[in-house]
């Protein structure tokens, strides 16, 4: 059945224009004024709102073994979480541990979502070592529908590669054309004041970002960027969180380094104080890197209006504050790392970055843009996803930007007992969803097929 959406503002990356939307299929077969309705076709009047190309959060974890548990969503929790908030397209991290085989590694995480995911997905392939064997198997990874790599310069002895592997999987991502998306810390110096913390008798949550402040990411972040000059690698700094890694990156872009920037939802929002809350709140809020200093929220808001920073994500990873969280009770470094953020992520950045207080933080082109166009150029996936045009995916949001509400986990869909937005208001929300061409949501409900997501296969863009 066709799907035609009448006399909405279509907003892409570029442009914004009133027009109506014809779906056949999978697609957008036309785009133009008083479009005649196929027989038996459903019509939907978008009259006073948006329609934006679905949206894409280039950073999620789904599954996710970390600090011995398990992350709560599964694909059934997080697709439909993220499709009500308006995000079509998911990418999520594979994170193999060391032991583990790379293809082993992938082909667990795409089953976790084959046949069990309400919208599209696809992964960055963690490398969490290097040697002959795992280069093999990466290669094959490429072929097999993969074009993005994810490292960590963090987490020694669990994903941390070390120097030499560093140089290597830089090397074998220039080669295939694959791009290389990093987390940026010192590992060394963050184990070093982690065990100088403890040993003071310094436990609580609110000591997570002593361990682990800007310069130790600022110093991540160069030495990522020294390591992609060796080889011109392109390369993707994920969850970047402070002024002081923004300058190491566009410094390095400067010198003519290929390197794309990647900030959160929470970093524009919330601050450092949530991780200082008292009787323990303060754990819901840690993850690495760190909340920081409020006064890097405009450094970040303006890097997005500007272009210094590509895209918005979330890092969604969902861990329960009664059970999981408390694994730190008595020592932060044994708290789960992660807020869950994958549903709210959009109409968060709407309400603050679009319809706040005052002048706009961003333009509605620039909100497309960070949020949907920029993730879907950089991974392989456009024009396919990430805007609206003959041949596209039919994947879109209809925006209510005259809707009003509450943030609540009483009402959200991720699977965790808390919401790191608890009773915040928005401004706008989706009002109806669509997953190439199906309508999915509507009016904050999910109402689609819970399995009509695909595995999305991308070739690699980055030579």
């Amino acid at each position: 059945m066709s799907l035609l959406i009448r006399n909405g503002e279509i907003v892409t990356a570029t442009d914004r224009y009133v027009a109506d939307i014809l779906c056949d299929g999978d697609t957008i077969t036309q785009i133009g004024k008083n479009l005649a309705a196929p027989p038996g076709a459903e019509i939907i009047d978008a009259s006073g709102k948006f329609v934006f190309p679905g949206f894409i959060d280039p950073h999620t974890h789904i599954y996710l073994p970390f600090m011995g548990t398990f992350a709560k969503d599964d694909y059934t929790s997080a697709s439909q979480a993220a499709l009500i908030g308006g995000t079509t397209t998911i990418i999520e991290m594979i994170c193999p541990s060391r032991k583990e085989e790379p293809l082993e590694a992938f082909e667990l995480w795409k089953g976790k979502g084959v046949g069990k995911s309400a919208c599209d997905f696809t992964f960055h392939m963690g490398v969490t070592k290097f040697d002959s064997s795992s280069e093999s198997q990466l290669k094959e990874i490429v072929k097999a529908g993969l074009s993005s790599f994810k490292i960590f310069l963090a987490y020694k002895g669990a994903f941390g590669i070390d120097d030499t592997e560093l140089y290597h999987t830089l090397k074998l991502a220039k080669s295939l054309g694959v791009i290389t998306t990093a987390h940026c810390e010192n590992d060394t110096a963050v184990l070093e004041r982690q065990r100088e913390l403890l040993a003071a008798g310094k436990t609580g949550p609110e000591y997570h970002h002593e361990s682990r402040p800007p310069m130790v990411e600022a110093e991540g972040t160069h030495h990522l960027m020294s390591f992609a000059a060796m080889h011109d690698a392109h390369v993707y700094v994920v969850h970047l969180s402070c002024e002081e890694s923004l300058a190491a990156a566009m410094a390095a872009r400067f010198r003519g380094v290929n390197v794309w920037v990647e900030t959160l939802i929470q970093y524009l929002l919330i601050d450092k104080t949530y991780a200082e809350k008292p009787n323990f709140e303060g754990a819901k809020y840690v993850m690495s890197p760190p909340l920081r200093d409020k006064k890097n929220q405009k450094v970040l808001w303006d890097g997005l209006a500007s272009g210094l920073i590509s895209t918005l994500a979330t890092d969604h990873a969902p861990f329960d504050f009664a059970t999981q969280k408390q694994m730190g009770k008595d020592d932060f470094t044994k708290i789960p790392n992660g807020i869950p953020a994958i549903e709210d992520r959009v109409n968060l950045y709407y309400t603050h970055g679009v319809a706040g207080e005052g002048a706009a933080k961003i333009s509605l082109n620039r909100f497309v843009e960070t949020a949907s166009t920029n993730a879907a150029k950089l991974f392989g996936l456009f024009p396919r996803k990430g805007t609206i045009a003959l041949g596209s995916d039919a994947d879109l949001v209809i925006f209510d930007p005259k809707y009003r509400g509450n943030l609540s986990v009483k009402t959200q869909r991720q699977n965790i007992d808390y919401n790191a937005f608890e009773g915040w208001p928005i401004k706008g929300r989706p009002s109806v969803v669509t997953v190439r061409g199906k309508v999915a949501v509507r009016d904050g409900k999910f109402v689609g097929d819970a399995t009509r997501g695909q595995f999305l296969k991308r070739d690699p863009n980055h030579f």
